[in-house]
């Protein structure tokens, strides 16, 4: 029996969180160098994953299948294709710096009356989030996927409310009622995603007799199995309605918002960098293999969705006064671009939006961790609070501008090429989509721009005057990041290879091929 090497990569970071969580209360840095310790161990199995990865190999690899829940047909299945390899890269390589990051979030708070603050908790969740959302990338039984899919909001949930951020005006009673607010609408919002997809879970069922992902694809592919065109399209309605929760697409967004303003900027970038993927990637691997002729009715009114999160997401963004809520709009906005790339129902397109998840993750962590440690140095999440930061802080100043740059996708970082594949491919079949969306570009720059010229250049604020430029811990976690979005923007071609074959198999499921290109010949 070979070596489980998914379920070695999703089980090392839950084994951690219990034994980070059972660290004594004065341990407290030994905790923190555990997590850091059990997410490297886990980023070494990430890499492993890739290395056996074979792109040109079997549609699903490093499979796992055990007997579960027999009287239900419910299996332990895992199998990884090029879209899972990619995002279980991206989630094992960004959680090493949200830990790093956030080394000193959890330590304990001692003026006043505040309370305290378990640092082993805090790290004890991140490590456990890890371990569901890559399981979620690695499950091919649905049933499976579904109880890691709500499973992670718990944890969440307590980074969320029990560990928010301590920059607000309003004194820590205001601070608490905010971040409660934001923790439990983040849950609302998802738990009823997640009911209405159960209901769709267990209709799945009824129609096919199991969950396995690649058995139900099978049978629908050689016309065993036959579902009513109403069945379809209510089941997909089913799934996609969870996964636009979680991407978050319009409307159902405004949890978003919240949740980034009122966590600490590496809990921001677990949620919009990691968790949020779980939902895109659901989308390409349960939505469009299991439903593709419902997938295909949708479509029109998927892509409006998708525009209008694209425009409505800059649009607020430009208007933001809190750096943190800027920065979700605009996450809204990107993931607006995400699922018009996977609805375009092109190569093109669907790569691009592969690709985008793995550079929208580095480049928000990027931004908002920079973001994170200029919060965390002047006490305060407003933009008017900022300005002549450059001039005393010249490194964070910098970095804060590549990876705003990264977010407006500027030419030669990782951002630009995957959002090119998307309007390329949106183009392609819906011309007049693609039009609009470019819309979103524009005000890409204009928040971006705006930003930066109100908190780092003109006159230097006395409350800023003093401000330390970025830490050896700071420059560690940042710094690895500019690299991968200056490396992926010149040169995307080692995860484009390996995500290619999976999306020309995904369109092979909803039976689409790219349109051929209309050009006179010249006279």
């Amino acid at each position: 029996m070979s070596f489980p090497l998914l379920t070695a990569t999703a089980a090392l970071p839950a084994v951690g969180a219990v034994a980070t969580a059972a660290v004594p209360a004065a341990w407290r840095t030994a905790a923190k160098w555990l997590a850091l310790l059990v997410s490297l161990a886990t980023l070494a199995l990430a890499i492993t994953v890739l290395v056996r990865f074979d792109p040109n190999g079997a549609r699903y690899q490093l499979t796992e299948s055990h007997a579960w829940i027999r009287d239900f047909g419910v299996r332990y299945e895992l199998g990884v294709d090029g879209i899972a390899v990619a995002l279980i890269a991206l989630t094992a390589v960004l959680i090493p710096f949200i830990i790093l990051a956030g080394w000193h979030d959890a330590d304990p708070l001692e003026t006043g009356s505040r309370r305290w603050r378990p640092t082993q908790g805090f790290f004890a969740l991140i490590l456990a989030v890890e371990a569901m959302v890559l399981i979620s990338f690695e499950a091919t039984d649905v049933f499976v996927f579904y109880i890691f899919f709500e499973a992670m909001l718990i944890p969440m949930y307590f980074l969320i409310g029990g560990f928010g951020d301590r920059a607000h005006a309003q004194g820590e009673k205001a601070a608490s009622t905010q971040r409660s607010y934001a923790a439990v609408k983040f849950l609302l919002y998802n738990l009823v995603g997640g009911l209405i997809m159960l209901a769709a879970v267990i209709g799945l069922y009824v129609v096919a007799g199991n969950f396995s992902l690649q058995e139900i694809a099978q049978a629908r592919a050689n016309g065993s199995l036959h579902m009513a065109t109403s069945t379809e399209r209510w089941l997909f309605l089913g799934f996609f309605f969870a996964f636009a929760v979680k991407a978050p697409l319009w409307p159902l967004h405004t949890w978003l918002p919240n949740a980034m303003q009122e966590a600490t900027a590496p809990v921001a970038v677990l949620i919009t960098a990691v968790v949020d993927k779980v939902g895109t990637f659901a989308m390409l691997r349960f939505c469009l293999q299991l439903f593709p002729e419902a997938s295909k009715w949708a479509t029109p009114v998927i892509l409006v969705l998708a525009l209008i999160s694209i425009v409505y997401g800059a649009l607020l963004a430009v208007g933001q006064r809190d750096i943190k809520r800027l920065v979700a709009y605009a996450s809204i906005s990107h993931f607006g671009f995400i699922v018009m790339g996977i609805f375009a129902m092109t190569s093109q397109g669907q790569s691009g939006a592969t690709l985008y998840m793995v550079n929208h993750g580095i480049s928000t962590a990027a931004l908002m961790l920079v973001a994170g440690f200029l919060i965390s140095r002047r006490g305060s999440r407003l933009i008017a609070d900022y300005g002549g930061v450059q001039k005393v802080a010249p490194v964070l100043a910098g970095t804060f501008l590549i990876g705003g740059l990264a977010t407006l996708s500027l030419p030669g970082l990782a951002p630009f090429v995957s959002e090119f594949l998307v309007l390329v491919g949106t183009f392609a079949r819906h011309p007049a989509i693609g039009v609009i969306a470019t819309f979103g570009i524009v005000l890409a720059a204009l928040y971006t721009l705006v930003l930066y010229q109100r908190t780092m250049t003109g006159p230097v604020k006395p409350e800023v005057s003093a401000m330390p430029d970025l830490r050896a811990r700071e420059l560690v976690v940042v710094a690895p990041l500019i690299v991968l979005l200056i490396f992926l923007g010149v040169y995307p071609k080692p995860v484009t290879d390996i995500v290619n074959p999976a999306v020309k198999q995904t369109m092979s499921d909803v039976h689409k091929t790219d349109p051929k290109p209309s050009v006179e010949a010249a006279k």
